[in-house]
């Protein structure tokens, strides 16, 4: 399950848009092409990094989505080349490009806090840990 905060762009807009006015139960099927999600893969994202920047343990094949240390925090890259000591990466998000599909059941729906509008998302129970 996820939870959010409705109005407040913590999920896809399409999807949001979907379950604008829907009830506990309601179930939403959602296609959000790859301009409504994770964009058009992008042709100049490729690099070659040092392994000491990825955050996998053990060997690496091409293909794998691995989590890349960069001075924005850790961003998701796909392999698509190991060298020795360094790796071809590609930074496009590993859904870029893809028609995604989303089948969702409104589970639950309950009013925000004060608190949470305040900080413009959900907060998890005992309150926020940020």
């Amino acid at each position: 399950p996820v939870t959010y905060l409705h109005g407040h762009g913590g999920i896809f807009e399409g999807v949001e848009e979907s379950l604008q006015g829907k009830q506990k139960g309601d179930r939403v099927e959602v296609v959000l092409p790859p301009e409504q999600t994770f964009g058009i893969p992008r042709l100049d994202a490729q690099q070659r990094v040092s392994k000491k920047y990825l955050k996998k343990a053990g060997k690496y094949k091409v293909g794998d989505a691995v989590p890349l240390q960069t001075e924005n925090g850790v961003k998701l890259v796909t392999v698509v080349k190991v060298g020795h000591s360094t790796v071809d990466i590609d930074t496009n998000h590993p859904f870029a490009g893809k028609v995604l599909h989303f089948d969702i059941e409104v589970i639950e729906i309950r009013e925000a806090t004060a608190e949470e509008i305040s900080h413009g998302h959900v907060h998890g129970p005992g309150g926020h840990h940020h």
